[in-house]
Parts: structure tokens; sequence; C-alpha cells
């Protein structure tokens, strides 16, 4: 009996985590595709820029790095899921449009080229500070809920110390379950 439980524990544990593994891959694969289509993107919309000349050359090759920068950012926040990966992502195509902003700039001369310069500036400060903004105020939202489930946890403790024996530790098992403790 023992081993019938035993073999199928072993086979549920074997399509659990092979299903994980699955998912797992298949993620990966959509994550490798993004990065060749970005790639092949970039290489069809560089070969365009090559049949211009001068500054807006500059600007198709620096539209042409923008959009493969935020693909590749993207699809790697995406498969990273995680809060660093997406900050991270902002933070790199905020660069790469500071890039095409600066190369946009270099259509004027004087006086109107350092202001587009500076504006393209404060557009990049202003991007990377939103988004380490919105990186706090998940962590935040993030803490305030932990801290709600600790303290819903510790009301349902004492609600269940007004029992006994038996009863007292179903309704803690209950309150455990419940609150992920």
């Amino acid at each position: 009996m023992n081993h019938r439980l035993t073999t199928i524990a072993a086979l549920t544990l074997a399509l659990c985590c092979g299903a994980a593994s699955a998912a797992v891959d298949e993620a990966k694969l959509v994550y490798k595709q993004a990065q060749e289509t970005a790639a092949s993107n970039y290489k069809v919309a560089r070969a365009r820029c090559d049949a211009i000349a001068g500054n807006p050359k500059d600007v198709c090759i620096a539209e042409a790095q923008t959009q493969r920068v935020r693909s590749e950012e993207e699809a790697g926040a995406y498969y990273k899921n995680t809060l660093k990966a997406y900050t991270k992502s902002r933070m790199k195509i905020a660069e790469a449009n500071f890039d095409l902003d600066k190369a946009r700039c270099g259509a004027f001369a004087g006086n109107q080229k350092d202001v587009c310069v500076s504006q393209a500036k404060a557009t990049l400060v202003a991007t990377k500070a939103d988004a380490k903004a919105d990186r706090a105020a998940m962590e935040a939202r993030a803490n305030a809920r932990e801290d709600k489930r600790t303290a819903e946890y510790q009301v349902a403790k004492e609600k269940c110390d007004a029992f006994a024996g038996a009863t007292k530790d179903s309704c803690m098992s209950a309150a455990k379950a419940q609150y992920g403790k």
C-alpha cells in the first residue's frame, strides 16, 4: 500500500514539475523569439537608413536602435517578471529615447540645439525619476499588504484564544492557512 502511494506521489510530482518546466521553457522560447524579431527588425530598419545621408540618417539609425532596445527590454522584463527587471527596462528605454532625442537635436544649431538637448536631458531625468517612484510605490504597497495580513492574522489568533483544546488547534490551523503563516 505504501509503495503504491509513494509511486502515485512521485508521478504527481513529476507531472507538476514537468508542467512547470514546460511553462518555463515556453516563456524562454517566447523571450528568445522576441529577441530574434527585434534583431531582424533592426537589421531591416538599419538597411533602410543606408539610403539616407546626413542628420536624417543619424535620426533613422537612432530610431532603429531605440525600437530594438524597447523590444528587447520589454521582452526581457516580461520574461524575468520582477519589479527590478521592469524598472531596469524602463531606465534603458529612457536612455535609448534620450539618444534618439539627441540625434534629432543634431538638426538644429546654436541656442536652439542647446535648448533641444536640455529638453532631452530633462525628459530623461523625469522618466527615470518616474520609474524609481513607481518602483518605490509598488514596494510600499506590497509592504502594506503584508502588514495588513499580519495584523489580520493577529486578530484571528486573538479570536482563537477564546477556545480551548482541539477547537483552538483547529481555529489556529485555519487562521494559519488563511493568512499564509
